[in-house]
Parts: C-alpha cells; sequence; structure tokens
C-alpha cells in the first residue's frame, strides 16, 4: 500500500525528518517524480549504510567515504550523494518484475533501494571487505532480493544475464560494450560518463541490434575500480 509520505514522518522523530527533508528537500526538486522511488528513499535507512564515523552525513548531500584513509573518495570507495543514487534509479524506471545488475555495491545503500524497485538485483564490487559489510547491511535492512559477489564489473565472467537493467554506481570514461551485451531486448543501462570536469550520465536502451542513448542530465563522481580505460564502443 503506497502511504502518503507525510504519513511516513514522525513529527517527534529527529532522524525522519532529516529523512524526509533529504527527499523532499533536496531530491524530489532534483526531477525526482517516480513515487516508487520517493517511497523507497523515506523507508530504506540509509543511516544504517553509513560508517559510524560519517553517521552525522547521512543524509547530507555529499558523498561519504567507506574507509578512513585520504583517498578514499579518490579511490572510488564511496557512498554517491543521495540525490545521485536517486535520480539514477528514477531515470531507470525499473518495474516489479525487473532482474537488475548493479556494478559498484559500495556500501550497498542502493542495491538495497533498487531492491524495492524490481524482483531481484546482482551486486558486484571488487573489494572484498567492501562487499562483506554491504551484504550485512542489506541482510539488516531485510533486501532479500539482493546477492553481492565479490567480481570486477569490467572484466568477463559476469553473472549470467541477460538482465532488464544495469547500473553503474560510479563514472566509467565510456561505456563497456562488455556490459551492452548484457541487455535484454528493450533493456537499459545507465552510468555517469565521462572525465573531470565534465561527466554525463548517459541512458542506453538496446532495441534488437540497436542502441538509443541520451545524456539528460550532468554531474560528476569518482571513477569506478577497474574502468581506468576506454572501451571500444562507439555510439
Amino acid at each position: 500500500m503506497n502511504l502518503p509520505l507525510n504519513s511516513l514522518v514522525d513529527p517527534s522523530d529527529a532522524t525522519e525528518h532529516a529523512r524526509y527533508n533529504m527527499v523532499e528537500q533536496q531530491i524530489r526538486p532534483w526531477n525526482v517524480h517516480n513515487e516508487a522511488v520517493l517511497e523507497a528513499l523515506h523507508t530504506l535507512r540509509r543511516e544504517d549504510f553509513v560508517p559510524p564515523t560519517h553517521y552525522q552525513k547521512a543524509f547530507m548531500d555529499v558523498e561519504i567515504p567507506l574507509r578512513d584513509d585520504a583517498f578514499a573518495l579518490e579511490r572510488g570507495h564511496c557512498m554517491l550523494a543521495p540525490k545521485i543514487d536517486a535520480r539514477l534509479a528514477n531515470d531507470l524506471q525499473l518495474q516489479p518484475h525487473e532482474r537488475v545488475l548493479e556494478i559498484g555495491t559500495g556500501s550497498g545503500y542502493m542495491a538495497g533501494l533498487l531492491s524495492r524497485l524490481c524482483k531481484e538485483v546482482i551486486t558486484l564490487e571488487i573489494d572484498t571487505e567492501l562487499a562483506e559489510a554491504a551484504r550485512e547491511n542489506l541482510a539488516s535492512a531485510g533486501c532479500d532480493n539482493v546477492t553481492v559477489r565479490v567480481a570486477d564489473g569490467s572484466k568477463a565472467g559476469l553473472p549470467d544475464g541477460p538482465f532488464d537493467a544495469i547500473v553503474l554506481s560510479g563514472s566509467v570514461p565510456e561505456v563497456p560494450q562488455l556490459l551492452l551485451e548484457q541487455l535484454k531486448d528493450g533493456g537499459r543501462l545507465i552510468a555517469i560518463v565521462g572525465d573531470l570536469p565534465v561527466m554525463r550520465v548517459t541512458l542506453v536502451q538496446k532495441n534488437g541490434s540497436q542502441y538509443s542513448t541520451t545524456t539528460p542530465w550532468d554531474t560528476v563522481a569518482p571513477r569506478l575500480q577497474g574502468f581506468g580505460g576506454a572501451s571500444k564502443f562507439v555510439f
């Protein structure tokens, strides 16, 4: 049952007020209008996916390091800003029957968000420690339709496709052909593509043997590990 978003806020709960403000002041104005996405943002406890040392940043419009070192963001060991996760999920227009592949699990928050919108999520994390932490976070959140695997999403040996949607939770220099080959007919891939200072969200849909591409908005994000080199795919 879809509840009015205002009914999800306990006036006496400061955490719920912070979550409400994140969704209504940061995210909804950023062209996130899918009600299923907004409801998932209200009900999935983002603070449970944030390292304890950064708990106070859980609802802020910032990237959050997942390791306590100076190079965590540079190495892609981070949670993306919540409005980025939200709009990527919004633009995919996921359906309840769909199967999704995510590259770059991180803390597991994006996988948890996607799991509220589709039938199954398989998410790949190159770092063993982050993968294990994400499994624990997702289990605690009751996201039992998510499978976390330790794998390099830029290499062969991906989980068996095809997938209805593929999400890259970080940036890449170009859209990888290897991942496009994992899409179903009608499937969509969304990624943040390019190099600093300019990157563009790129949405690719497979239509038979053809691909249609749009670049609906600009943002920047840390590079996903394993995707330092350019692919050979040309639109």
